[in-house]
């Protein structure tokens, strides 16, 4: 979950490696680093804390690596901070990944003299190579060293007086980027997307050797491997903040455009996808976190529009479920960044079973979509804020137009999906905001505040309650609107907030039912409807536009969130504790 950037080339690298640090700061912001080639010496610099805090000098280079850290072992700390360097200092390593076997490796070097400096399990690595480095290539010690890695790993290295750098990868990402004259490895394209949009995506277990050109071989056997050179269409523009303060904002204000994005898919396309899943015997929907959501709420559609079943379980808990699978089973995970661990290894587990695979995601050359045997991208863009919030709405148009493409109604699908554009540019003008803006004073200092819904707003309810806790700290819970008696509602007490997602359709008189059962035991009720109603403490007004309505319900509660954040003074961008990627299970 941290990110990491390698640079050769005729700039000054330091520049590049901050820069691009910056951009790839979602995936761990615990501490960073920079190694340069300066001269005859690997020069390093390494701080806890947000780079946004560095005004120091940095060194001049043509050839360095870089990290920014979500610490997994050992604490935070500039010691625990990467690039990590060998005993002898030639060799410096900045690692994304998690290796399995480190006690190990660290009993053996150090039996043979070596020294660690660092409580890490990724220092290992630097030492490992400079012991085969004792009597082979640079590229034969790295390559050696990682054939005695377990576990997974993204990695950079470079040498002093070396020419090279080096980048690997298994089951973590890491991207090449091909300019004009000089060269870019990344954990993620935004990383150096300024300088080229020509991209060569590494294969698992797969070694680069940059200098004067590119050579990609087996890690295993050391045979060379072509790649082609890619083209991505993400834009500098797409990938910057631009007049936001934060890119949560930013991307929340976006929707309307990736809605439009969504529809882009040709019929032919959403069709296709369609009659896989009608003729699957068994249909598996595989996600984490806000995308499990999505995937949740399109259950519902599916049940509804298309009178189909689907199984819906979360990436980590979907081996317990390979009992269920065959040949004719349909598994479609869902993933923005297509690198999530747990859904990598639900991957794994259905195609040893001979289930088809069909990757929804939002990157394109990302592990999933070269592990599945089919494919469909969200078209979100890039999303750089840690949150989910323009990806999620994403997830479910495409999947409500799958729902409904199933059914044979797509046409229906799409006059919904485009109703919600307009709708959209107006729960994310303004006026909306300054309204959000006075909830979100109201409930700044409160310790809890629970979200219900019915039908696909019980999904709805989950992600809200999610955005709201991940970004602003304030516990929320999200429940159906006829389970929060079931026991929780002996927490509600005078002025305990509780968000009621009432739209004009069949759950309304429920729900609105469930609402009025919390504010007789004091609950402050916070009501999205089309109408006001007089239990209701404070009306988000918002129309009901049938199955789309999931798409809109949770943009309110986006911007609430944000909110709820700044007044706190918690960054919106990179919540504590939290990476963008959970690429370790």
């Amino acid at each position: 979950m941290c990110g990491i950037i390698g640079y050769k080339g005729k700039r000054n690298a330091s520049d590049i490696l901050l820069s691009g640090l910056k951009r790839l700061e979602y995936r761990g912001y615990d501490s960073w680093g920079i190694t340069a080639q300066n001269g005859e010496e690997l020069a390093t610099i390494k701080r806890t804390g947000k780079l946004s805090d560095f005004d120091g000098k940095l060194p001049s280079s043509h050839m360095g690596i870089g990290h920014t850290r979500w610490a997994t072992h050992g604490g935070v700390t500039e010691r625990n901070a990467h690039p990590h360097l060998s005993c002898d200092g030639a060799i410096a390593i900045a690692h994304n990944g998690i290796i399995e076997n480190y006690q190990e490796l660290r009993d053996e070097l150090s039996a043979k003299g070596h020294v660690f400096k660092s409580d890490t399990d990724s220092e290992v690595i630097a030492h490992l190579i400079e012991e085969y480095a004792k009597e082979k290539s640079f590229k034969e010690a790295v390559r050696k060293a990682l054939q005695q890695l377990k576990g997974s790993y993204a990695l950079v290295a470079i040498r002093r007086n070396g020419s090279e750098i080096i980048g690997a990868r298994k089951e973590s990402p890491l991207v090449i980027g091909i300019g004009d004259g000089e060269w870019f490895l990344a954990s993620d394209v935004p990383a150096f997307i300024d300088y080229t949009k020509d991209v060569v995506f590494l294969g698992d277990e797969e070694m680069a050797v940059l200098d004067r050109g590119l050579e990609i071989v087996d890690i295993g056997t050391g045979s060379p491997i072509r790649r082609p050179i890619e083209k991505v269409s993400w834009s500098a523009e797409q990938a910057s903040k631009g007049e936001f303060e934060h890119y949560m904002m930013k991307e929340i204000s976006e929707q309307n455009e990736t809605m439009r994005q969504v529809l882009a898919h040709s019929d032919s396309e959403i069709m296709g996808i369609a009659k896989r899943i009608n003729e699957a015997f068994g249909v598996f929907f595989v996600a984490c976190g806000s995308s499990y959501h999505a995937a949740l709420t399109a259950s519902y559609v599916f049940s509804k529009i298309a009178k189909k079943h689907i199984n819906v379980v979360y990436a980590s808990e979907f081996p317990y479920y390979e009992d269920f699978l065959t040949d004719r089973t349909l598994v479609i995970p869902i993933s923005q960044s297509g690198e999530t661990a747990d859904v990598m290894q639900a991957v794994k587990v259905a195609k040893s079973k001979g289930a088809k695979v069909l990757a929804i995601t939002n990157v394109m050359g990302s592990s999933l979509m070269r592990a599945a045997h089919w494919s469909v991208m969200m078209n979100a863009g890039p999303e750089i804020c840690v949150l989910s919030t323009k990806s999620y709405t994403s997830q479910v148009a495409l999947l409500t137009m799958l729902a409904y493409a199933s059914a044979g109604r797509l046409a229906e699908a799409r006059a919904h999906i485009e109703k919600s554009v307009a709708e959209i540019e107006r729960l994310t003008s303004a006026e909306t905001k300054i309204k959000l803006v006075e909830l979100a004073s109201k409930l700044r200092e409160k310790e809890n505040i629970y979200v219900i819904g019915r039908g696909t707003n019980y999904p709805t309810a989950l992600e809200a309650a999610l955005k709201i806790k991940e970004v602003s700290y304030i516990h929320a819970e999200g429940f159906p609107g006829g389970e929060l008696k079931h026991g929780t509602i002996a927490l509600i007490e005078e002025g305990t907030p509780c968000i009621v997602i009432a739209p004009g359709d069949e759950t309304h008189n429920e729900i609105i039912s469930n609402a009025m059962e919390i504010k007789s035991r004091g609950g402050y009720i916070i009501g999205l409807s089309p109408e006001n109603n007089e239990i209701f403490d404070f009306h988000i007004p918002i129309p009901t536009f049938g199955e789309a309505n999931a798409l809109l319900n949770i943009i309110p509660i986006q911007i609430l969130s944000y909110y709820l954040a700044v007044l706190r003074g918690c960054d919106p961008d990179k919540p504590k504790n939290l990476a963008k990627s959970v690429t370790v299970k």
